[in-house]
């Protein structure tokens, strides 16, 4: 028999960071400990290095050291033995530590009963489990987001504009006129309804963003403001403008990493060993947060699934080392051909939405307005189209998943993939679509504004209309399937009798379908909200109120699902295709800053070629000495030694990783010689 490999030495494992951190925390050594338990006069005739050490424990109340429970009441002990010999300084200093603690832990207890939805989310946890309350904390992170976001485009770049109008702190607003432009580049004309208006149109405006709307504070187009005078104070509109837009984006990069990073590690865990994985189900997978017996029987049938699921799974493992050489190349070849289908199913679902895109943009302006609907219908063609590829397209990969003779795990992983690249592909598609539009410059269309001018006059708006009703139509879409599809079901299956409709039953509730949900109407946002800086305001409303409908839903209309996944999984997977769609968003708002031509009639960039141009033009009004240092941060010099540095470090860091990992394959021996060895 092979034998087992040497574990690390002793000593090694007392030189880590963590053994050192423990040692730390407990006080040191015993021989320290053995000095705690001696006399006072014994300790203060061993120097100020005991003072010092005296104080340290004392600083932290005898619970929060990780000792046993003679050792707390020795420590508890010493320090009050201790307080007798300080100082008044030391005592007040002590005293009033103590209390501001003390103070904090009362502050942090009150503001948890602040946290928005925090008795609904353990409501929905007690019933349901960890799994469906991830779903609903994810949606109150999204609440918060946006209206973080919210509050900083409307501080930064809408309030400015109301304190100009209104005067507000002797504050004015220079509205500079376009330099070296066309006149016919200037001209825009938004279609506000004057006179008398049917109340239809009103309607009409209000689900398209046009009319009325257009000419309100929602869209890009009303801020044609170049500066705002607060008393003596020179505040920049567009410079503003671009860095709120830039810090929402980054804002919303950093916290989606902060909170999956947890979620990472957690994932890591959990997937690190299959016999781990077998001793989590058995001895840990009780969810202990379950107070409904339903609930609880749910629990105790997903474990079994789960454990089922995983033998299966061992068992289609040994059936794909046993394949022969003709039975893989079938597969492979079956694998090809469902793959090519799939991205014909995808390039068909991209060529309806560009083709329907303009077809809505030529025609939605020719339709007399007196024809609502059809004036209606043709504006919301895009997203009507949008949403029914979003629905057949994840039904179709559903049934041609099971041919390709995938593990459930990656059955289940490949589909999400193929849906989430659907929903979010559609989204750029759309924007490809109107962009080809704004740039199409046959016959010299484009020649003196650089952008069709004629069809959009400001194009910005009309990319922002777009996000606004793709915004609306995803809401509509959430609510009347609640409403209309949900609700009859239930009331046939509790008053039907009848054996088809009892086995049809209540649909479950689809933890990553309503993420999927939620993550696309987030990207849209995220696109949005440069060409429509209150649309945040709406996603903020909009995500408060679906919170609401998908709890009635769960509660009411739909089961938990049977085959729920795991709670940490699934916080890491709806941040991890956040990401992605963050990622997605980060391109369109890139090309529109940097590349496109800003309009000329309208918004804070009509004077600049793009609306990155401001940046460079604000260095230029500084003085010569910081103008140098800030082109120099940006120039090779900098960059190259800046990005060897980063590459530097991120080479330590993966070295660090593979020590840390090693590490832990010998804890592992270790703990497998426990077994056989007494020394351990």
């Amino acid at each position: 028999p092979e034998e087992p490999r040497a574990a690390a030495p002793v000593d090694f494992l007392q030189e880590l960071p963590s053994c050192r951190s423990a040692r730390r925390r407990r006080g040191g050594t015993q021989e320290r400990w053995a000095a705690l338990q001696g006399p006072a006069g014994t300790r203060a005739a061993e120097g100020p290095e005991w003072e010092q050490e005296g104080e340290e424990l004392a600083a932290l109340p005898a619970r929060e050291h990780p000792l046993s429970i003679a050792e707390k009441r020795r420590l508890r002990d010493f320090q009050q033995a201790d307080v007798k010999h300080l100082s008044r300084w030391k005592k007040w200093k002590r005293t009033s530590s103590k209390s501001l603690k003390k103070v904090l832990n009362e502050v942090k207890g009150f503001s948890s009963y602040l946290v928005l939805w925090r008795h609904d989310i353990h409501s929905i946890e007690g019933r349901f489990g960890t799994a469906i309350q991830s779903y609903f904390s994810f949606l109150r992170f999204l609440v918060l987001l946006n209206f973080i976001i919210f509050i900083l485009m409307f501080g930064f770049v809408t309030l400015p504009t109301i304190i100009s109008t209104y005067g507000i702190f002797n504050s004015t607003a220079t509205k500079i006129s376009p330099q070296n432009i066309e006149y016919i580049c200037t001209i825009y004309e938004p279609s506000d309804n004057q006179g008398l208006v049917y109340f239809f149109t009103y309607l009409k405006d209000l689900f398209s963003g046009t009319g009325f709307l257009e000419v309100t504070r929602l869209f890009y187009g009303y801020y044609t403001v170049d500066t705002v005078w607060i008393s003596i104070m020179r505040y920049n509109l567009p410079l503003a403008y671009l860095l709120a837009t830039i810090a929402y984006l980054a804002l919303s990069l950093v916290w989606i990493i902060k909170r999956s990073v947890g979620g990472f590690k957690q994932n890591l865990v959990h997937d690190a060993d299959q016999f781990q994985s077998y001793c989590n189900k058995v001895f840990a997978g009780w969810d202990f947060c379950i107070t409904d017996p339903n609930a609880a029987r749910l629990k105790h049938r997903s474990l079994q699934y789960e454990l089922q699921t995983d033998l299966e799974e061992e068992r289609l493992k040994q059936k794909i080392a046993d394949r022969t050489m003709k039975e893989k190349l079938r597969i492979y070849f079956l694998r090809i051909f469902i793959n090519i289908i799939v991205l014909a199913i995808l390039l068909g679902c991209f060529y309806s939405i560009y083709r329907v895109t303009v077809f809505s943009q030529e025609n939605s302006n020719d339709v007399s307005n007196t024809n609502f609907q059809v004036n209606l219908l043709v504006q919301y063609l895009p997203s009507m189209v949008i949403t029914l590829a979003n629905f057949i397209g994840p039904q179709i990969f559903t049934f041609l998943i099971k041919f390709e003779d995938y593990l459930p795990a990656s059955e289940i992983k490949l589909t999400l993939i193929r849906c989430v690249f659907l929903r979010l592909a559609n989204i750029g598609v759309l924007l490809f679509s109107l962009w080809s539009q704004i740039s199409n410059c046959v016959a010299d269309k484009c020649k003196p504004c650089g952008y069709n001018y004629k069809v959009y006059p400001c194009w910005e708006s009309d990319v922002g209309q777009e996000m606004y009703k793709l915004t609306i139509f995803d809401f509509i879409i959430i609510l009347a399937v609640t409403l209309f599809v949900d609700f009859p079901r239930k009331l046939l299956v509790t008053h039907s009798s009848c054996k088809l409709v009892q086995w049809y039953g209540l649909p479950e509730f689809g933890i990553s379908d309503s993420v999927l949900e939620i993550i696309y109407g987030q990207t849209i946002c995220w696109i949005g909200t440069f060409f429509s800086p209150l649309l945040p305001a709406i996603a903020t409303v909009k995500y408060f109120i679906i919170f609401y409908i998908k709890k009635i839903s769960l509660i009411h209309t739909r089961k938990p699902p049977a085959k729920p996944i795991r709670a940490s999984s699934s916080n890491f997977f709806f941040l991890a295709v956040l990401l992605i769609g963050l990622v997605l968003a980060l391109i369109p708002v890139g090309v529109s800053i940097a590349s496109i031509p800003s309009s000329k009639a309208c918004g804070p960039f009509r004077n600049f070629n793009t609306s990155w141009e401001v940046v460079p033009v604000t260095i230029l009004e500084f003085p010569a000495g910081v103008q140098q240092v800030l082109f120099g941060m940006v120039s090779e010099a900098v960059a190259v030694p800046v990005f060897t540095v980063i590459c530097l470090i991120m080479f330590y860091l993966i070295a660090l990783a593979g020590a840390h990992k090693r590490v832990v394959e010998q804890l592992r021996e270790q703990l497998v010689l426990v077994r056989f060895d007494p020394l351990y």
